[in-house]
């Protein structure tokens, strides 16, 4: 495939090169901006023993939630592991099959973004003092205590977009946007799911919010996806 075609044929193929033990991304919030079909291809290709960074657990029968209920995940890193009416992690949880990292929303994000600045971490004053600070590094900034952060890195990052074009350049769909501009800046392989393939050029460079350069693969959703995702 030329490098300037990154457009793949399907899902699965998307996804190739995953492994046992991957470190994976996962966009969206809620609902919104969920890779849908790129996590039904993660439960097809078999990868174990996953480590899932996500916003939330997800909700039973779909995203993150989809991959615990089918014993995919070891750890779970997110904000909200708990929603109302999910009961995948919670049980999974329980019974000691999956491990929790839990992460404040600013600092998760900010997490990422480091990654992908290629910083080391930061110092944040959210957790210091709680159970959340134990092991590790805190100082005193400014006469308040301060826990140091570490950057969150990914082999895959899977995302969703609204348009792409055969570069890799992509726009978002409203509140679909949340957490995945950011985690294409942090994987070694960023997978985008889409609603529709644009020519390259026909995106206002002003309207690119995540550029080709981060984006490996992209992928064009089905049509009950696409329709999913517009809600």
């Amino acid at each position: 495939m030329a490098l300037t075609n990154k457009e793949v044929a399907g899902c699965s193929e998307a996804v190739a090169g995953l492994h046992d033990g991957a470190i994976l991304m996962v966009g969206g919030f809620g609902s919104a901006g969920l890779p849908r079909g790129l996590i039904d291809a993660v439960l097809a290709h078999g990868a174990r023993d996953l480590t899932v960074i996500s916003n939330n657990a997800g909700y039973d029968g779909e995203g993150v939630a989809s991959l615990i209920e089918a014993g995919r995940v070891r750890k779970l890193v997110c904000s909200y592991p708990l929603t109302a009416g999910a009961t995948a992690f919670r049980d999974a949880y329980r019974r000691g099959e999956v491990e929790l990292e839990l992460v404040a929303q600013g600092t998760l994000v900010e997490r990422i973004r480091c990654a992908g600045a290629g910083l080391g971490g930061f110092y944040c004053p959210i957790t210091a003092g709680t159970v959340l600070a134990e092991g590790k590094d805190t100082r005193e900034i400014n006469g308040v205590q301060h826990v140091l952060e570490l950057p969150l890195h990914a082999d895959f990052a899977l995302i969703r977009g609204r348009h792409a074009d055969r570069l890799g350049n992509l726009d978002y769909h409203l509140a679909g946007r949340n957490f995945n501009p950011v985690m294409a800046t942090a994987a070694r392989m960023v997978v985008a799911e889409v609603d529709a393939m644009v020519e390259a050029g026909a995106m206002h460079p002003e309207h690119i919010v995540t550029p080709g350069i981060f984006v490996h693969r992209v992928v064009r959703a089905v049509a009950a996806e696409r329709a999913g995702s517009a809600k």
